[in-house]
């Protein structure tokens, strides 16, 4: 869990990078294994990536409720959340340039 102090750090990194960080796109097939499965891989290689809630994919349920669902099944935070993307990060100490917090 991460505390403000932390999220206002990330908050800036995304902000400055936001160029270089993976957005991936949720829609009709909503939260799946391969969409997890797609995250766990991204990170990988990268401690914080944007999800894009598509109109499709809320058809069935809310922003908050994918939400929930994507931070408890990849085990990790969300940084921020603006309309229908989020920014969530996951701690990966094996990078060469893992952010410290």
């Amino acid at each position: 869990m991460l505390n403000n102090k932390q999220k206002d750090k990330l908050k800036v990194i995304s902000n400055q990078q936001d160029k270089n960080i993976l957005k991936i796109n949720i829609g009709k097939s909503t939260i799946d294994t391969n969409t997890i499965t797609s995250i766990k891989n991204a990170f990988n290689t990268r401690e914080l990536i944007k999800i894009c809630f598509l109109k499709a994919s809320l058809v069935n349920k809310t922003k908050e409720e994918l939400t929930l669902d994507l931070i408890s099944a990849l085990n990790c935070d969300v940084v921020k959340q603006i309309g229908n993307t989020i920014v969530i990060y996951k701690q990966n100490k094996e990078l060469k340039d893992s952010i410290k917090l």
